[in-house]
């Protein structure tokens, strides 16, 4: 398992856990890292500092490919806890992480409360619950049928036939930077110029991991496995460690964010905002904004570490 870990300058640094989903890598949070490991250097209090720790998703990048099918978020939670735990020696530790990162956060806070002193989230895909909604509620549902109806072709495709569209992205540059840096466009704040948000050293980096790793192939494979054999988060079995959540402007589904009241069937939500800018890779677009929101969520619990 590849990770990045870089430890906090302050009095008593938190340990923490930042997951990255699809079709990102560590590399979506390498601007963010500095931010929390050192936040005085960053106009902020040293009082905030985490020792961060960014692994890559397995089969992504420089992590090991899976033997068999790709593995569950549950599964990626017991593997982030070990390492936490077992491998870097923390014996609490907050977690944050986005798309199917958030996913993975979640299942750490589900299934390792004893260890994860809180959950921070950004672009996280709820469950849809059973009848009665909110009028929120309602709205969201049929924003994200549309969006699925209009861009979700790609998860459908991963989800079914990750094989055969594995063996095109690794053996075309040209077809893999179109599958991944057409999500960078569609799905950030960038207004359909995505070199106004990204750099194209950043983005050529992303995809040069997928490339050079030859792990195109092996990263849809979660999609097919939670399909075939995922579980959702259930109401009657809540997410019970504090959660924090940061909603951008230009999420995953443009047309609508999600309702706090969603995410409290599922959360013990401690911390809700909405920022008037940025999109699904926030840690990129907006990484002040997003450290700021983590610093602030983590704060208060920090003496429960």
């Amino acid at each position: 398992m590849h990770f990045v870990h870089e430890r906090g300058r302050g009095p008593s640094p938190l340990p923490l856990v930042l997951t990255h989903g699809w079709p990102s890598s560590f590399v979506e949070y390498l601007d963010l890292v500095p931010m929390l490991a050192d936040p005085a250097a960053h106009g902020a209090d040293a009082a905030d500092a985490f020792d961060v720790v960014v692994p890559s998703l397995p089969g992504y990048g420089f992590s090991d490919r899976p033997a068999g099918p790709g593995l569950l978020n549950t599964e990626v939670a017991d593997l982030w806890c070990r390492l936490m735990t077992e491998g870097l020696g923390y014996d609490r530790f907050g977690a944050c992480g986005t798309d199917i990162g958030a996913g993975v956060t979640s299942r750490l806070g589900l299934r390792h409360p004893g260890r994860v002193v809180g959950v921070h989230l950004s672009a996280a895909s709820f469950p849809v619950p059973p009848e009665p909604w909110s009028a929120a509620e309602r709205e969201f549902f049929a924003a994200q049928a549309r969006w699925d109806d209009e861009e979700g072709a790609y998860a459908h495709l991963q989800a079914t036939r990750p094989q055969t569209l594995g063996y095109g992205l690794t053996d075309s540059p040209a077809a893999l930077a179109a599958w991944i840096v057409e999500k960078f466009r569609a799905w950030s704040d960038c207004d359909g110029d995505v070199e106004s948000r990204f750099s194209r050293e950043r983005l050529l980096t992303n995809l040069t991991v997928y490339w050079a790793s030859g792990t195109a192939a092996s990263s849809l494979r979660p999609y097919h496995a939670h399909r075939d054999r995922g579980a959702a988060l259930r109401e009657d079995d809540p997410v019970r460690v504090p959660m924090g959540y940061a909603s951008f402007a230009n999420e995953f589904a443009p047309q609508g964010r999600p309702p706090r009241e969603l995410a409290e069937r599922y959360f013990d939500v401690r911390r809700w905002t909405e920022s008037p800018r940025g999109g699904h890779f926030a840690a990129l677009e907006e990484p002040r904004a997003l450290a700021e929101e983590i610093r602030a969520f983590f704060r208060p619990l920090r003496a429960t570490a």
